[in-house]
């Protein structure tokens, strides 16, 4: 029962990482995207990527599509062995996964994944909401497994 929660929560990162995009193209085609900024943080903007980060591997569809296969399968592996034995590291990988079929999803219908978050306060790529969650989630596993579970395993082994 827990997985299949785990797939409906990735499942509804993909839908509304899909939904904004949506609404952000829809909105860019009328000429209606907002252009005030949202609490002086960040405006809505709409910029397409053909790469990761800063356009880094720019038209490398297929080995974003590789990496994403492969991630899915060794998910699968990592449930069918029941390795991670942890909830919080299982809602982790599914925010990965939901951020990552959601920027995949674009790639394979566009070529590009379609991105409208841009910082006011500092210069970063513009980002969507797929990339938030693909960067909660590796952060939280990564701070999880450095500073939290480490520990214990420690306290176990000795």
């Amino acid at each position: 029962m827990f997985y299949v929660l785990l797939a409906v929560i990735a499942a509804a990162i993909v839908g509304l990482d899909q939904w904004t995009k949506a609404l952000t193209l829809a909105a860019d085609r009328a000429g209606s995207l907002p252009s005030e900024s949202i609490l002086g943080i960040f405006h809505i903007t709409h910029t397409e990527n053909d790469g990761a980060i800063w356009g880094i591997l720019s038209g490398q569809t297929w080995l974003f599509l590789l990496i994403m296969v492969l991630f899915l399968a060794v998910l699968g592996v990592m449930i069918w062995r029941k390795w991670l034995t942890k909830k919080f590291e299982w809602l982790c990988l599914a925010f990965i996964a939901g951020g990552g079929i959601g920027n995949m999803i674009d790639r394979l219908v566009s070529g590009s994944v379609t991105d409208m978050i841009k910082f006011d306060f500092v210069e970063f790529p513009v980002f969507n909401v797929a990339d938030c969650f693909i960067t909660v989630g590796c952060a939280a596993l990564l701070i999880y497994i450095l500073f939290f579970d480490r520990g214990k395993k420690h306290e176990a082994d000795g």
